[in-house]
């Protein structure tokens, strides 16, 4: 007896974005169970992540000032992307990585992919850190989702350019997200985390000339066969 035949949305995802979308997710989990009283001691689990594992932009400057390369300071670049300041916050970026992620993922390899979100997390917290003064850390994994964005606008720039279409159009998404969050932040005077998103994308769509497979020349050949 044949099986049905309908879409397996989970089978059809890379692994690697599977993976980093149950970390995030998983970390949340963890803090949103602690403040709603399901786990013991959990209230403050949440604060006191932002305090040890989020990024502050003073260390950053301290850092490069005196030359102080401490690995409590170091390992913010990489942990605070795991970090959100809701469950809604993390919720949009889970869907950015599964959404934007697996359309990258499919042409990048896994290592590419994970190399792509957390050296655009790096660039966007030193970005951060040294061009704004702000007393408010930066958490989340949205500099390393518009790395992810970045690393699509490439291929998407690669494929206009093999079949001689309008290059600008690669960037039309990039546009449309960085508008909204503008729109947003002199609307509701949100914070500047949108400059580490802006130093994210760039990270990625330049990062992907050096990790894409092949470089712009095998991609294009990629591309054409799908």
């Amino acid at each position: 007896m044949n099986e049905p035949s309908g879409p397996r949305i989970f089978h059809a995802l890379p692994p690697v974005i599977i993976a980093l979308a149950v970390i995030i997710g998983g970390i949340e989990g963890l803090f949103w169970l602690g403040e709603v009283g399901l786990l013991p001691g959990g209230a403050e689990w949440r604060t006191e992540a932002v305090r040890n594992w989020g990024f502050f932009g003073e260390l950053a400057r301290r850092m490069i000032e005196t030359g102080d390369w401490r690995a409590d300071i170091l390992r913010r670049f990489v942990s605070y992307p795991l970090i959100h300041q809701s469950m809604t916050h993390a919720l949009f970026a889970i869907v950015f990585v599964l959404a934007i992620g697996n359309m990258v993922a499919h042409v990048f390899r896994p290592w590419a992919v994970l190399a792509i979100f957390f050296a655009s997390s790096v660039v966007g917290a030193l970005v951060y850190g040294l061009v704004l003064d702000e007393r408010f850390p930066l958490i989340g994994g949205y500099p390393g989702v518009y790395g992810l964005i970045g690393a699509y606008t490439f291929l998407l720039w690669v494929n206009l350019t093999a079949t001689g279409g309008p290059r600008h159009q690669a960037f039309i998404l990039i546009g449309m997200l960085l508008g909204i969050q503008l729109a947003f932040s002199l609307i509701f005077d949100a914070r500047n985390d949108w400059v580490a998103d802006i130093a994210g994308f760039a990270a990625g769509f330049a990062m992907s000339f050096v990790v894409s497979p092949g470089g712009g020349a095998r991609v294009i050949a990629r591309l054409r066969r799908r």
